[in-house]
């Protein structure tokens, strides 16, 4: 018999509206719970109108095959595939499939829109018959580290199926554009007034309150995309600095990270929470490595740094340097002196000039506006099929 929350989460599920008569399921490599990004910008304003079945990466545990299915806000439904240990390369997939379609007959999921964040998992998701297939390409995951082999194939299918294909930056859209059809850039928005909190916080967390000025700033994912070695240099270079690091540590070896008197490794750290913390630092700054993993990056945090009032020095990260630098929005520095050079221009510059160049460009920048520019060119993907299907019917 089942528990009166798992009868309560399938009576949410049922009940809810299908978005705008077709339903949502997104495959990612991604976590909802992990760091709130894209992903949970773009996919939380479409379960306000309906529903959305987040599905993750296989969880592998002692357990039977199943599915664990968790609501969040609105009709967002997290779900959670869950393997036995040991399970083989072959049986991985068919036991994914089936999960996926019992997902389906359960939920009684009819039309529904498949959008992927990851190539790897049509592998296990091809055969479905959704109105439409959209590829939200936010990175180039195939020049991450540990990726998996068969990436590169897998995207190539991806593109062939998709009915449209967003990017996430402008420079990773110029690499990709002649792969499809219909492609279009959508570079990383801002929730202005999230950010905006930060102007009104009076007090300060625990674990920052007793960081000495200046406060130099980074919140985000510490892996292989952050230069540590950069890193190290500028806070060697400054030891009268304190740099605060937020974020969780993946992917890298947490004793190759700097150590200092003056770095403090705070942790990851809610959404929600980010505003406090920006509040009581003096310059943010992005010290992106240079390399094949940073190549089509467009960090989301940079207008969420200056919708925050903060001034920003990143490396020179092309999604950055174009248009943040080019606008005199941030500054680019190369090497540990120039960021040196700039965190002290950005120490002594006038705030209320500079927050006002920002609050002009942010004024035609919102994740609203994203969702919404998408959901009109996934509503004509959908359109589109439809009458191909008819004029198929009546040939």
């Amino acid at each position: 018999m089942k528990s009166k929350s798992e009868d309560e989460t399938t009576k949410e599920i049922n009940s809810a509206k299908p978005l705008d008569e077709y339903d949502l399921l997104c495959f990612s490599h991604l976590r909802w719970d992990f760091v709130y990004q894209r992903p949970q910008h773009l996919l939380s304003r479409f379960a306000r109108a309906g529903r959305v079945f987040f599905i993750e990466e296989p969880l592998f545990d002692d357990g039977a095959a199943r599915l664990e299915i968790s609501p969040r806000e609105d009709h967002l439904f997290v779900v959670v595939p869950h393997l036995p240990h040991g399970t083989d390369e072959k049986t991985i997939g068919e036991r994914l499939a089936q999960l996926l379609d019992d997902l389906i007959t359960e939920r009684r999921i009819e039309a529904f829109v498949s959008w992927y964040y990851t190539p790897m998992m049509i592998e296990w998701s091809g055969h479905l018959k959704p109105r439409a297939i959209v590829f939200d390409s936010m990175d180039e995951l195939s020049l991450f580290k540990f990726a998996p082999p068969a990436l590169l194939e897998n995207e190539r299918k991806l593109f062939a199926a998709a009915d449209v294909v967003f990017t996430g930056g402008q420079s990773l859209f110029e690499a990709k554009r002649d792969r499809h059809e219909n492609i279009h850039a959508f570079p990383s928005s801002i929730d202005v007034k999230h950010f905006a909190k930060a102007f009104a916080v009076t007090g300060e967390p625990e674990d920052q309150k007793q960081i000495a000025h200046p406060r130099i700033g980074f919140f985000g994912v510490i892996d292989e995309r952050l230069d540590i070695e950069l890193l190290g240099e500028i806070a060697a270079l400054k030891p009268d600095w304190q740099f605060i690091m937020i974020g969780p540590i993946v992917k890298i070896n947490e004793n190759d990270l700097p150590r200092s008197p003056n770095i403090h490794y705070l942790g990851g750290k809610k959404y929600d929470e980010l505003p406090e913390y920006l509040a009581g630092w003096d310059v943010a700054v992005m010290p992106f490595a240079l390399n094949e993993s940073t190549r089509f990056i467009s960090p989301t945090k940079t207008p969420e740094y200056l919708a925050a009032g903060k001034p920003v020095v990143s490396t020179p990260i092309r999604d950055v340097v174009r248009p943040y630098g080019e606008l005199n929005l941030t500054y680019i520095a190369a090497d540990a002196q120039e960021f040196v050079v700039a965190i002290e221009k950005a120490l002594g510059e006038d705030a209320q000039e500079r927050q006002r160049k920002v609050d002009a460009f942010l004024s035609n920048t919102s994740w609203d506006k994203t969702f919404e520019a998408m959901k009109a060119l996934i509503d004509q993907a959908v359109m589109a099929r439809k009458l191909l299907a008819i004029a198929a019917t009546d040939a």
